[in-house]
């Protein structure tokens, strides 16, 4: 009787990649249907973590404490016993017995949920050591180091303490996509709930009633926020202004003229190769490290996240992280930088999808069409038109502005000059030739650095998922 669940349950697995191939099936519960006519399978990389997580649910909690891929790309499942470690074995995937469960793993996350809350602190499970991992930034005091430790030893072994650099901060500042008085953050994924259309984007940018512009001025109104969490999530939801249309709202630009169709949502597996796409740093790239992390921030405590070695930086929250055409998370916050690294953290799309009842956006009539041809007009270095950031030079097909869709961090929001340009301005006054001299090569400096790793970012991408580059 197993067996014969076991292969109709196998056959169901093959049915839904066979399904996402021909397009029409929901790749998840919270996803988005695939556009007719698309012919995209998932990657190795998106099966091995599927794999791993439809046997850690069907085992159950009590046999398993998790599932990750491995540096062959093979979906790995901790289990307890060997009975359990046979059944994984039987499905093609690699079995490690472990001491702690699921349950325990989540018991000792309820231990230090209750426990007095120290900003600066973080937690998430890591798979592959069966533990999980507490770690505090350099604001951490000693004396506040020393009593999460005692809270850690009195949890036991299944908790392990880490001490990590930088500061853990929502990544707030610096964006070029969306305007507000509380500041300016980047957009997410295009989203409805049938009725109407809105970004989904980090819950931290703004509190619901927030008025977003896509220019410095508040002339141009994009929409406002009319739902969201944070703390505790954090993403929400920015109801567009009437009459904005939504032509290639499943399209993500990642600059150079260059798309990712967005298919559906899924959740990440730990190991599993991820990118963000970034309006500071362009697109980046990492690997999922942790699942169901707890981060202090000083604003407050946010649970459930994806922690990640994908790099951020102020101006980046808010925005798309993807993997093999499919939508897994928003940029929340996390400490370090592009340049010597650090750790960043995601609210999981699938979630705040189900929280807020709404789905992915797809543009049926722009099937087949990953990015605009390399002949687009529009914003600067011709970045595609199909989905840009409000305040970009580029418009969305039909003259929608589409904030939606992460565009290139090259882009110079409206009302907001380009530093190089401004500076080349200044050159017509004699007293400041000097000054100009070294602000222009200071801007020219970080434009062709940005270029050259936004371009890095998306010849990854393009090895990595080369069926949903456009």
């Amino acid at each position: 009787m197993r067996h014969a669940r076991r292969n109709v349950q196998r056959i169901a697995r093959f049915a839904a990649i066979g399904g996402l191939a021909c397009g029409g099936l929901m790749v998840t519960q919270a996803m988005a249907s695939e556009t007719s006519g698309d012919t995209k399978t998932p990657n190795a990389e998106t099966r091995a973590a599927r794999t791993g997580q439809e046997l850690v649910s069907e085992l159950g909690d009590s046999r398993t404490a998790g599932s990750w891929i491995d540096a062959k790309g093979r979906p790995v499942v901790a289990v307890t016993d060997e009975k359990a470690a046979a059944e994984v074995r039987e499905e093609g995937a690699v079995a490690k017995v472990v001491r702690h469960t699921m349950r325990d793993l989540k018991s000792a996350t309820e231990a230090l949920k209750d426990a007095p809350k120290v900003a600066g602190t973080s937690w998430a499970m890591d798979y592959k050591t069966n533990q999980v991992v507490v770690r505090a930034d350099t604001t951490v005091s000693a004396a506040e180091w020393a009593r999460l430790t005692e809270v850690a030893e009195g949890i036991g072994a299944s908790v392990r303490m880490e001490r990590t650099e930088g500061t853990f901060t929502p990544r707030l500042n610096g964006a070029d996509a969306m305007f507000a008085g509380s500041g300016r953050c980047s957009a997410g994924f295009n989203v409805t709930n049938g009725q109407n259309n809105f970004i989904l984007t980090a819950g931290h940018c703004g509190p619901v009633g927030t008025t977003w512009f896509s220019d410095q001025q508040g002339s141009k109104q994009v929409g406002s926020t009319v739902s969201g969490s944070f703390p505790g999530g954090d993403f929400s939801l920015v109801r567009y202004a009437p009459g904005t249309t939504l032509s290639g709202a499943d399209i993500v630009a990642v600059g150079g003229g260059q798309g990712i169709r967005i298919v559906g949502a899924a959740d990440p597996a730990v190991g599993q190769k991820v990118f963000r796409s970034g309006s500071t740093t362009g697109l980046q790239s990492g690997q999922v490290t942790g699942l169901n992390a707890t981060v202090n921030y000083p604003q407050g405590t946010v649970t459930g996240l994806i922690e990640t070695t994908v790099c951020a930086e102020p101006g980046d929250s808010g925005g798309p992280m993807i993997a093999d055409g499919l939508a897994m998370g928003i940029t929340s916050g996390g400490s370090g930088d592009c340049k010597a690294g650090g750790t960043t953290f995601f609210q999981p799309v699938t979630k705040a999808l189900d929280s807020l009842g709404v789905k992915l956006a797809t543009d049926p009539g722009a099937a087949g069409q990953a990015a605009p041809s390399s002949g687009s007009t529009g914003g600067a270095d011709n970045d595609a038109a199909a989905a840009v950031p409000p305040g970009t030079a580029s418009t969305a097909p039909g003259g929608a502005v589409l904030p939606g869709a992460m565009g290139p961090a090259s882009t110079v929001p409206e009302g907001q000059t380009d530093n190089a340009a401004s500076a080349l301005d200044r050159l017509g006054e004699y007293r400041n030739l000097g000054p100009g001299l070294f602000v222009i090569a200071g801007s020219l400096l970080a434009l062709v650095a940005l270029r050259i790793r936004s371009e890095r970012g998306r010849k990854r991408y393009r090895n990595q998922y080369s069926q949903s580059w456009g």
